[in-house]
């Protein structure tokens, strides 16, 4: 079973919510780190995934804004400074499709969650550092969804609207798209690296 590691400028989590009843919310984080156990020859074998976003690299396009999610009413990133989640079980259910099983913990709430997952491929790739091709390595791609209710993992703020409505809606779409680069590859590169 190969190792494969995400690599962080290539991988990243989006959320949408329903925002004041007639609009969806977008919000980004691209400091995600991780792995899977994944054999691409062998897709039905796949094992594993673990991955970490920093809570505090939320990004939704206004300062304002992102700075309020951080705050305790939201993600708490000084107290909860990490969003982890870590896989039970993966099976495959069909060509490229997946469905992972797993706990996502949030603000140190760990509830599970189902990942519907795609193999996105393999592909042989340069690999530039510092104006250098250190390449090729192996990469692969995986795209993979789910959604939660926030109010789950302790995310409570809201304001009432008139009618009814509320400000925040109460459950998040989430998007997980995923570069991952060969474990032996990455090693082989810092081994590289390390010599200059």
């Amino acid at each position: 079973m190969t190792k494969w590691i995400f690599e962080p400028g290539h991988s990243a989590a989006e959320f949408v919510v329903r925002h004041m009843m007639v609009s969806n919310m977008r919000g980004l984080f691209k400091n995600v780190h991780g792995s899977i156990d994944f054999d691409p020859d062998n897709p039905a074998d796949a094992a594993g995934v673990e991955a970490t976003i920093n809570a505090a690299g939320v990004w939704t396009g206004d300062d304002e804004r992102d700075a309020r999610l951080r705050g305790a009413d939201f993600l708490n990133v000084e107290k909860y400074p990490d969003m982890r989640f870590s896989s039970a079980e993966v099976r495959c259910v069909g060509g490229a499709d997946f469905k992972v099983a797993g706990d996502l913990t949030l603000r140190g709430v760990t509830r599970p969650v189902m990942l519907a997952a795609h193999y996105l491929g393999r592909w042989q790739c340069p690999y530039w550092e510092g104006g250098r091709d250190l390449g090729p390595v192996s990469r692969i791609g995986f795209v993979a969804t789910t959604a939660i209710n926030r109010h789950d993992f302790g995310v409570n703020w809201n304001a009432p609207m008139d009618r009814g409505g509320r400000v925040v809606g109460d459950e998040l779409a989430i998007t997980l798209d995923v570069e991952a680069i060969a474990e032996s590859d990455m090693l082989r590169i810092a081994a590289v690296l390390l010599e200059k």
